[in-house]
């Protein structure tokens, strides 16, 4: 499968700026997480989303503005996928999120939104 574009990416970044902004101090999300938070766009189908849904929300996190907490973003498996690692750890372990072995655990850290149940939401790897 080929990786397809946000068919109107500039709305499409704000919505995931939106939801992480809403990320609260010492929590974390994952690209998947967040990408699952946001309607899937009409012209995309859904296997194409499930797919590209997660590159959609780390391309907006690299484009993201001053007041979005881009650091409270990782990988479905609690690691930093980040350019700037070291900073988005400092960041992070300055709101007292911890990592052992280079990854944070998500049980303790990852932000459970209303209605979204109680297991870390994993995004979907391939």
């Amino acid at each position: 499968m080929n990786y397809l574009p946000p068919p109107n990416k500039q709305g499409y970044y704000e919505q995931v700026w939106t939801q992480v902004r809403l990320i609260p101090y010492g929590r974390v999300a994952t690209y998947g997480q967040i990408s699952k938070l946001l309607p899937q766009p009409d012209e995309i189908s859904a296997e194409d989303y499930q797919m590209s849904g997660s590159r959609w929300v780390g391309l907006a996190m690299a484009a993201c503005p001053d007041d979005v907490p881009w650091h409270r973003v990782v990988n479905s498996q609690g690691k930093i996928s980040h350019p700037e690692a070291a900073k988005q750890k400092k960041l992070l372990e300055e709101e007292d999120v911890f990592f052992s072995n280079e990854k944070l655990d998500l049980n303790e850290y990852q932000w459970r939104v209303p209605g979204q149940g109680n297991d870390p939401e994993q995004g979907r790897l391939f």
